[in-house]
């Protein structure tokens, strides 16, 4: 769920099947755009993400993220007109196979010096059977960035060793950014990179690592990139699949400000802690429970939601 600029009263929501719905006032208002008949969907494919240019009120542009029909990631530009998105405007700029059918990854996110940002997952199946997520000749596994600030062919590698970096986001406030990263059998994790090493190499450890414990120690571990550490993990005795959020800098719940929401789908349960300078600041609480978490999303306020599979937005009240 994200809005554009310049909108702040609308919202518009991904449906994985391949539409985007505009909501007004807590009512679906209409379709932004349906490309469901070139997506894939089910379990972890499908339209998994959107995000508009920061000049979206002048360019009327924004990119989607997908599962094609034959299982591969997509990232496609497209333009918008009278409100709506023009379904033949779409402009494939990035294609990614994807050996198997999960760990897409799919979150789309500009950071606040206007570059876009992608997460992909390591290919799938389970414990990163290919090492794609430490080989730096795939982007599998992988942050990537695009090299313009208007998003074209070309994309650099900012982050390596994630296993499915479903959501992430970045600090309206300082362009911090954080990273819930699916973990395996054992450990969920946050990740946290400080704006100012967002153009430095990062290496958040899978496959070797899964949290803060050795996955495999016979798994390659790649001399590129600064080393970085989980600021947070919780194990799979308190879900199983987390769902990363966002910093809190809206208005309407003062004493939830600056703290970072996440949460896990299986559980359903929404956790949140204090942000510093260098990370996490605070032990974590739980701070709600919404079933079948799939994912957060901010309005044109800074006001917080939480996305349900089964249908639902919440709003942090």
């Amino acid at each position: 769920m994200t809005s554009a600029p310049g909108d702040p009263e609308t919202l518009y929501v991904v449906e994985r099947g391949g539409a985007i719905r505009i909501v007004r006032a807590g009512k679906i208002a209409g379709t932004f755009l349906d490309i469901h008949s070139i997506v894939k969907s089910g379990g972890e494919q499908g339209l998994l993400s959107m995000a508009f240019s920061p000049h979206y009120e002048s360019n009327h542009l924004f990119y989607v993220s997908y599962t094609d029909v034959h299982g591969n990631s997509r990232i496609a530009r497209y333009t918008a007109s009278q409100g709506v998105g023009v379904r033949s405007s779409g402009r494939i700029l990035l294609a990614l196979h994807q050996p198997y059918p999960n760990h897409n990854g799919g979150q789309l996110q500009f950071d606040k010096r206007g570059y876009l940002y992608i997460g992909f997952g390591d290919g799938g199946s389970g414990g990163d059977p290919n090492q794609n997520a430490q080989n730096m000749h795939a982007r599998l596994g992988k942050l990537l960035r695009a090299k313009e600030k208007t998003p074209g062919h070309s994309w650099k590698i900012v982050g390596l060793g994630l296993r499915n970096p479903w959501r992430f986001s970045f600090d309206p406030a300082n362009d911090n950014l954080w990273i819930g990263d699916v973990g395996q059998n054992t450990f969920e994790e946050v990740d946290f990179r400080a704006a100012a090493k967002l153009d430095k190499l990062a290496n958040y450890g899978w496959s070797r690592y899964e949290g803060y414990s050795v996955f495999d120690s016979s798994h390659r571990y790649a001399k590129a990139g600064h080393k970085v550490k989980p600021v947070i993990v919780y194990s799979h005795a308190h879900g199983c699949s987390i769902s990363g959020g966002y910093v809190y800098r809206g208005a309407a719940v003062r004493a939830a400000r600056g703290r970072y929401f996440y949460g896990d789908y299986c559980q359903g349960t929404i956790w949140s802690f204090r942000v510093g300078k260098h990370g996490r600041a605070s032990a974590a609480a739980v701070s709600g429970n919404v079933p079948s978490l799939s994912s957060f999303g901010v309005d044109g306020h800074g006001e917080l939601y939480a996305v349900s599979l089964g249908g639902t937005l919440y709003k942090l009240r």
